[in-house]
């Protein structure tokens, strides 16, 4: 059963939800939300039911903007400044102290943790739906947010995605999977070559593949 845990930070009280590996444990992943939306995200909570089954313990975290109820996002340094403190603070907790650390998220979410993944000790980062700029802005780039992660890193991109599609990213030291026919939340047209279930199989199976292979 997952664990929710109420963690305060300098810029106001956090939230995360624990959900606890079973088996050989080999990583735990924590994963930050968007701009626009909460950690209830298909994605976010795909991972979150089907990694620990495979020895991932998975933590998804509720920035203190987004607990304390407000509609708009904090800014830039306001979020990073709370990611590295919740990121000790659960590291802090017995049962992940030990385990090789994967941060990541989904839009916003993944643009911190490619942001703070060095302060933060982190073994690699998973990007999914990483905005690469605002939509109908290719000149506003934020490449240098991912290329400067420093650690390996993981995108899952989907091929509509009005952020940024898969051809629109640099070279770079990270991995891409592209999601054929899916937007910015990773949905899927009827005519789109994968069903919404097939898409997050995909997100499921390409994470949990590549966190296994970067902690080995």
């Amino acid at each position: 059963m997952p664990t929710v845990l109420a963690i305060p930070t300098s810029v106001g009280e956090a939230r995360a939800t624990v959900h606890p590996a079973s088996g050989d444990r080999k990583a735990v992943l924590v994963l930050g939300h968007g701009a626009g939306g909460g950690i209830g995200a298909a994605d976010l909570v795909a991972l979150a039911q089907r990694l620990p089954s495979q020895g991932i313990t998975v933590v998804r975290v509720e920035q203190p903007w987004r607990v304390a109820g407000r509609k708009a996002a904090a800014r830039p340094p306001v979020l990073d400044a709370a990611w590295q403190e919740i990121i000790p603070a659960l590291r802090r907790r017995r049962q992940l102290a030990r385990l090789r650390l994967i941060v990541g998220g989904r839009s916003a979410g993944a643009r911190v943790a490619c942001r703070t993944a060095r302060a933060t000790g982190a073994t690699g980062v998973l990007a999914l739906a990483f905005p690469l700029h605002l939509p109908g802005r290719p000149e506003q780039s934020r490449a240098a947010e991912l290329l400067g992660a420093g650690v390996p890193t993981l995108v899952i991109q989907g091929e509509r995605d009005s952020f940024g599609g898969p051809d629109e990213f640099p070279p770079g030291p990270y991995e891409m999977i592209r999601v054929p026919g899916a937007d910015h939340g990773l949905a899927v047209p009827k005519t789109a070559p994968l069903s919404r279930a097939a898409v997050l199989d995909l997100v499921v199976a390409a994470t949990g593949e590549w966190v296994k292979r970067v902690v080995d």
